[in-house]
């Protein structure tokens, strides 16, 4: 079954000295203010479209590998992302890192990082943003 989800954004002002707010209406879990300098420079208290994509891509990308991992049988006690997206002005979004370290029990070096690497393919997020370039560095942390 399909499932849609939907924020909505709205800007006053023009790029460089508008704000907007931006709001989660399908969890209707709050309100995040946006502003060109947030996204640029230093946040002050306020998000951007990268960091949303970046919260969207670490919380797909421990989706996919846990569910991965315990395909492969070896369920994760914990799975825990990060995810850095770059954004260059005048170029736009250009990459997103993924660093994860994870807790498998029972499951080796070469098959952990084997799994991380097809999760990253086949997250989802990972596929809307094949256009920039996605990297993983995966550290299988003791149990």
């Amino acid at each position: 079954m399909a499932a849609t989800r939907t924020a909505h954004t709205v800007w006053n002002g023009d790029l460089m000295t508008g704000a907007g707010n931006t709001t989660l209406d399908s969890s209707g879990l709050g309100n995040f203010d946006v502003t060109w300098k947030a996204r640029t420079e230093a946040s002050g208290g306020k998000t951007s479209p990268e960091e949303l994509i970046a919260a969207a891509h670490s919380a797909c990308f421990s989706m996919a590998f846990s569910l991965a991992l315990a395909e492969a049988g070896h369920a994760p006690d914990e799975v825990n992302t990060k995810a850095d997206v770059t954004f260059v002005p005048g170029t736009g979004i250009t990459g997103s890192h993924l660093t994860v370290s994870a807790k498998v029990p029972g499951i080796s070096e070469e098959d952990f990082q084997r799994i991380a690497g097809e999760a990253k393919v086949g997250c989802p997020v990972s596929g809307a943003l094949a256009s920039i370039d996605i990297t993983l560095d995966a550290t299988l942390a003791a149990s």
